[in-house]
């Protein structure tokens, strides 16, 4: 639980004339549930696209298990951001013309991994999330709640070090955001994997390991 699995230092973000991140210094331990919260505008999904490699900083050095990532182009962050990060965002984003189990099947095609092993790897994923009985439903054939569990186990699919989540429960309801975190907290055990929640939900955020706040683009706790 000492190792470090991200090192933010000196991250800075603007927009136009707007600072959105203001020298940023944040440390991320191995299977650790860090909570990010803050109101609207704080700068949390921004700091969260930056560590996910979705963004780049203005200025600052980030690394992700030891290695210096900003660096990285093109195919090559690519496929650290495909083997190293796992993403669940609050809209799912799955891809409407393909069955739950295809969704989550998408990274390790990218991947390209076995095809065998990583069904039965994604099928587990769903039994695990209670999807057991939707796999071949297409997602409109599904509920709100059963679209963001589709998305969490696609997030889970190559095993990543690390998962960020971008107001994961911001769709479900409390029973459902419940046991999407109790997943976090299960796997984190289980698996080992390290966690960053982006939520405005402070009682779930609560139930990690540590919170974070954010305010007009400053760590404030």
């Amino acid at each position: 639980m000492n190792d470090l699995m991200i090192e933010a230092r000196g991250i800075r973000k603007q927009f136009g004339d707007l600072e959105v991140l203001k020298n940023i210094d944040l440390d991320i331990r191995s299977q650790e549930i860090t909570s990010i919260v803050g109101a609207s505008g704080a700068g949390k999904t921004t700091l969260l696209q930056i560590i996910g490699t979705l963004d780049a900083p203005d200025a600052g050095e980030l690394k992700i298990r030891g290695q210096h990532v900003l660096g990285l182009k093109g195919r090559n962050l690519s496929a650290f951001r495909n083997s190293n990060i796992g993403f669940i965002f609050q809209f799912h984003r799955l891809l409407q013309e393909f069955s739950a189990l295809e969704n989550v099947l998408m990274p390790a095609w990218v991947a390209g991994k076995d095809d065998q092993i990583t069904k039965d790897r994604a099928s587990g994923l769903l039994r695990d999330l209670g999807l057991g009985d939707r796999l071949t439903h297409m997602p409109a054939q599904l509920s709100g709640g059963e679209q963001q569990r589709v998305a969490a186990a696609r997030s889970l699919m190559n095993n990543p070090a690390i998962v960020l989540a971008d107001e994961p429960t911001g769709n479900l309801d409390s029973g459902n955001a419940d046991s999407l975190f109790d997943l976090f907290l299960e796997l984190r055990d289980r698996e080992g994997q390290t966690f960053v929640v982006v939520t405005h939900n402070e009682r779930l955020a609560s139930r990690g390991d540590r919170t974070v706040s954010m305010r007009d683009g400053v760590i404030i706790q």
